[in-house]
């Protein structure tokens, strides 16, 4: 799901990511997943944005041009994070490797330095970047720092490059300061309740709008301090839905049946401004 600049809700899936375990799969199995949701995603969703980020450029630029040969609306990459750049430009220059495998394809940067421990500021990033990377599209921004993220849309006076913000909790803040997309992965059991927030933001009715994000925040407080990862996560998709999602990858480990009671009591008793 993103906004986008004219205010129009769009169905965008990003494939292989954090939710999705893309870094714990193989690389056939991501090439397996890509093009299933390009196959089962076709006249269903508006884009397909495949994540072919990796250790290794040799199979990052792999992915890359398998993305772009399936016909994937988009590629993301995220930085490395075993042997992690250290500054704009080494950062940069992986970036531009993989990018250059599909020259026809949007390229978005993947920010997330909460498990990467890539600390480079996006601001930085975007300092002549469609001269190195002349697909660049946008940043997946996957970070508290509202001031980089901030930094950044003033700067993008021409208002060339999306700003699709991951941090689902501070969805309304980074909107109000020119955020114009967001992917997460609430939206996977909240998507409704999101859309009714961005609805009212647009209107604007931000008194609403601070009531879908507070409650957003309550649930979300609640099963942190559970604990909450990829696997719990995949866990309240499957109540929920009511469509296994399957176990998790190792070193990650599945949801504990105490958990899930606790978090499907939780979101059932939270009364929402529409009435659900």
């Amino acid at each position: 799901m993103y906004w986008a600049r004219s205010q129009q809700l769009c169905c965008v899936v990003t494939v292989n990511g954090t939710t999705g375990e893309g870094l714990s799969l193989s690389i056939q199995e991501r090439k397996q997943l890509a093009e299933e949701w390009m196959c089962q995603g076709k006249d269903k969703l508006d884009h397909v944005i495949i994540h072919v980020g990796a250790l290794s450029l040799l199979e990052s630029q792999e992915l890359a041009r398998h993305a772009a040969a399936i016909g994937a609306s988009g590629i993301a990459v995220i930085a490395p994070s075993f042997f992690k750049p250290t500054n704009k430009d080494e950062l940069l220059g992986f970036l531009q490797k993989v990018a250059s495998e599909a020259p026809a394809v949007p390229f978005y940067y993947y920010h997330i330095p909460a498990l990467t421990g890539v600390k480079i500021r996006v601001e930085e990033l975007l300092d002549g970047i469609r001269e190195q990377i002349p697909t660049f599209q946008g940043v997946k921004f996957s970070d508290t720092d509202l001031l980089d993220l901030a930094q950044c849309i003033n700067k993008n006076e021409r208002e060339q490059f999306m700003f699709l913000y991951g941090v689902d909790e501070q969805l309304l803040s980074a909107l109000a300061i020119g955020a114009n997309g967001a992917v997460g992965s609430t939206y996977n059991y909240l998507g409704r309740k999101t859309n009714l927030m961005l609805q009212a933001f647009a209107k604007p009715d931000l008194a609403l709008a601070r009531k879908y994000q507070f409650l957003t925040g309550e649930f979300l407080s609640f099963v942190i301090k559970l604990g909450f990862g990829v696997a719990q996560t995949k866990a309240v998709m499957t109540f929920v839905s009511g469509i296994p999602m399957g176990p998790p990858r190792l070193p990650l480990v599945s949801a504990s049946e105490e958990f899930i009671a606790k978090a499907k009591a939780k979101l059932e008793s939270i009364v929402w401004p529409d009435g659900d």
